[in-house]
């Protein structure tokens, strides 16, 4: 599942402290999360062994579980760096699948017009093929 494998990325790889400008945030964050998941799904097998591995591997990570803090995050901002395009402040929000109970989907967006914006509709460029660029961007081939 993606979710897990950001959660792992964040305290098992060591760029992570420079993709996330606010690091110490987000691990307290993945933690927060992990911990209320953890509650609502007590027996998740694939959960239980993603704590173990990020506590056995991760100081990190174990010193923020021993915390027990257990907070919801709906809202808010966070700023990355991509080693491409540089820095990123994006906002974002977590919306629940009322279908799939425990399904959450977080939307990160740019201020229109931004830097970080511009550097969003760049990447995206990199995977668009010619005919899905759109008109007048300054990667749209002549």
């Amino acid at each position: 599942m993606v979710r897990r494998t950001q959660r792992g990325y964040i305290f098992l790889n060591p760029r992570a402290m420079d993709f996330f400008k606010e690091w110490e945030s987000i691990a307290n964050d993945v933690v927060v999360l992990l911990r209320a998941e953890a509650g609502r799904v007590p027996y998740d097998r694939a959960l239980s062994d993603l704590i173990g591995e990020l506590s056995t591997r991760s100081k990190d990570f174990r010193v923020r579980w021993a915390a027990h803090n257990v907070r919801f995050h709906r809202t808010g901002t966070k700023h990355f760096h991509h080693p491409m395009v540089g820095a990123l402040t994006l906002n974002y929000e977590a919306l629940e699948l009322p279908a799939d109970s425990g399904q959450i989907i977080f939307v990160y967006t740019a201020e229109p017009d931004s830097a970080s914006q511009q550097a969003l509709d760049l990447l995206a460029s990199w995977s668009a093929t010619p005919a899905e660029v759109p008109e007048g961007s300054p990667t749209k081939p002549s």
